[in-house]
């Protein structure tokens, strides 16, 4: 798959994830080294009003779909991989204000599993707020998901 079909693919999965649209999580980057999305700040990821402080919730979020989706960047063909294992280590809090990235990368793939690992950075990848691993089962190419997520990904959406 080349790297402006992976784009592709990769957006289009992203926007039927009705709740990485309300966080407006957008595709930062996709190819065969893996997966980087972007979480623009805003008033509604903050978990703590009196410092900004991101909500813990919202970057596990970020993470658990980077992780996800850059199974997209290694499988021949897409299949539905469902989150097996996530495990965050924080580093510091985020910044108020500033987007966050969340980049992720399968470091092994196996019949049955595949193993992710990743970072959420906002200025510098090398200072990274959290780390990550994750672990996704394969399902195979015959699951969809449900109806309208598996038309939505079908180019052109519907």
């Amino acid at each position: 798959m080349n790297d402006s079909s992976l784009m592709a693919m990769a957006e289009r999965f992203l926007s039927a994830l009705s709740h990485c649209r309300l966080l407006d999580m957008r595709v930062a980057h996709a190819d065969s080294e893996g997966m980087t999305l972007v979480m623009p700040w805003s008033p509604a990821i903050v978990g703590n009003p009196q410092t900004g402080a991101v909500h813990g919730g919202a970057l596990t979020t970020l993470m658990d779909t980077t992780c996800g989706m850059a199974t997209l960047c290694v499988l021949p063909r897409f299949e539905v991989c469902p989150t097996l294992d996530l495990r965050i280590d924080y580093m510091h809090g985020a910044l108020p204000g500033k987007p966050i990235y969340g980049h992720a990368q399968c470091y092994r793939v196996t019949r049955d599993v595949i193993f992710t690992r990743g970072t959420a950075y906002q200025d510098d990848p090398g200072q990274p707020i959290c780390h990550v691993v994750g672990t996704f089962m394969r399902l195979g190419q015959e699951i969809k998901g449900g109806i309208r997520f598996g038309n939505s990904l079908k180019e052109g959406g519907a």
